[in-house]
């Protein structure tokens, strides 16, 4: 289960990353900004992906079944969203979450302080 982060950041509320890297044969996405560098594991960004299809807009209530994303889950694409975001396409196709730099960076530092 992901740790309890908040994806209703919003834009500005954190700057970018100083770098992003997708390792896939690590099955990682390492993120770095000057004061914080760290791996998240693929599978773990994915149960953490802030969209209506994954959390409730009314409750906030997780849907995403963890036992429907396999171990092996990895991005087909992370790319850009504005200036404010990545957007990442999971295998199967799943692109609808869109990672504020903010949320982003809550994650990064759940990674780092696992």
């Amino acid at each position: 289960m992901p740790p309890a982060l908040s994806p209703d950041a919003r834009p500005g509320d954190a700057g970018p990353p100083t770098a992003v890297r997708v390792h896939g044969a690590e099955r990682v996405l390492e993120l770095e900004w000057p004061d914080l560098s760290a791996q998240v594991p693929f599978r773990a960004l994915r149960l953490a992906c802030p969209c209506a299809v994954c959390v409730s807009e009314t409750t906030g209530r997780r849907l995403l079944d963890p036992a429907t994303v396999p171990e092996t889950i990895a991005p087909q694409e992370v790319a850009l969203a504005g200036n404010y975001a990545l957007r990442v396409t999971w295998q199967g196709g799943h692109d609808t979450g869109l990672f504020t730099w903010r949320y982003l960076r809550e994650i990064a530092a759940a990674a780092h302080a696992a």
